[in-house]
């Protein structure tokens, strides 16, 4: 009798915390609603889980390897000047599956969302994500805080172009597969990714904000700005 009076007491509340919960989620979500609509200054954050549905691995936690390293270690200036060919074959790796990739829902909610309420309302993303799906989604106000896989930087002029060629160079062409039994990398730095600006020749690396980098100045500070005026 006592146990049983326990189990259905524990059901009613359980029930009832559900019905709570339900009933503030639905109250928060109209005053959500209410907001977005008189909102003149919108900002949308993204991050990795949205581009997680379209296919681009996250690198993050135990499953946050390529080949036996792990993804953090080769996002960094050291491992360029280390091994510019294994870094560039990580690279190589990610600007092939996010060529492939789709947007998904929620990149083009989001672009549609500009797209209805652009004229009327100042929609802007900034998204850490560095696999371009927000832009071929149709977002146009977008901040890219960690760069562009389809951007390269010199290392010695600095000049930052756009490049989707695929592959980068002709060294690359089927190389970066994520094989655990591949150690290293063979490509001489000379038929790696080069300026071709006259009298150059610098060598390129992807225009990615690494770990150990700061943030460029001037989107960090146009990130600061729509967020700010947002609240």
């Amino acid at each position: 009798m006592c146990i049983t009076l326990i189990k259905v007491v524990r059901r009613v509340v359980k029930h009832t915390n559900k019905q709570a919960m339900a009933k503030r989620q639905s109250s928060d979500f109209a005053k959500f609603k209410e907001s977005l609509k008189t909102a003149k200054e919108i900002v949308i954050l993204s991050g990795a889980g949205i581009s997680a549905e379209s296919g681009i691995p996250t690198f993050r936690g135990a499953g946050g390897y390529w080949r036996k390293y792990q993804a953090s270690s080769l996002a960094t200036p050291e491992a360029f000047r280390s091994s510019p060919s294994l870094v560039w074959e990580f690279y190589h790796y990610r600007r092939e599956v996010a060529k492939q990739a789709q947007p998904n829902a929620g990149h083009i909610a989001i672009a549609n969302f500009e797209k209805k309420y652009g004229e009327e309302k100042r929609v802007t993303v900034i998204t850490q994500n560095v696999d371009g799906l927000h832009a071929r989604a149709g977002t146009k106000n977008l901040i890219e805080l960690h760069g562009n896989l389809f951007k390269t930087r010199c290392t010695k002029c600095k000049e930052i172009l756009v490049n989707t060629d695929s592959p980068i160079c002709a060294a690359l062409a089927n190389r970066g597969a994520p094989d655990a039994n591949v150690v290293g990398s063979d490509i001489p730095v000379k038929s790696l990714p080069h300026c071709r600006k006259t009298n150059c020749n610098g060598l390129l690396r992807p225009h990615i904000i690494w770990f150990g980098e700061s943030l460029e100045p001037a989107v960090l500070e146009l990130a600061g700005k729509y967020i700010f005026i947002s609240f």
